[in-house]
């Protein structure tokens, strides 16, 4: 025998599926390209002239290289550099794109705001 609290619970759980789908449908990422005053996204027709760029700082990591060069006042030399972990190295990313860059960017505040996370290659 069904009692009301079963059926509450169903309805409650259809419901709140269905939100979290919703929800979880709008918070995709999408392709777009950069363009000279701004950011074109593939699905939308206007520019978008304000947006946001991710922040990405990393841990660098070079292996033991060597380089050669040339010693003012002429010869030249080579130095040889160990191998070295730079911490919190930051990345200009914003200032690296170009007219033309394909980016991935992340509709944020449900889709009134937009955040390029990164440049996308083939």
């Amino acid at each position: 025998m069904d009692s009301p609290f079963k059926q509450l619970a169903s309805l409650l759980d259809t419901r709140i599926s269905g939100h979290t789908s919703q929800a979880v449908a709008g918070l995709q990422a999408e392709m777009g390209t950069m363009t000279t005053s701004g950011l074109k996204l593939d699905s939308y027709k206007y520019e978008i002239q304000d947006y946001m760029t991710a922040d990405w700082r990393i841990e660098l990591e070079l292996p033991a290289f060597s380089l050669m060069g040339t010693i003012n006042g002429g010869g030249s030399a080579k130095i040889d550099f160990e191998a070295a972990r730079i911490p919190d190295v930051k990345i200009h990313f914003k200032e690296g794109l170009q007219p033309g860059d394909r980016v991935l960017v992340q509709p944020v505040n449900n889709g009134s705001d937009f955040v390029v996370l990164c440049k996308v290659v083939v």
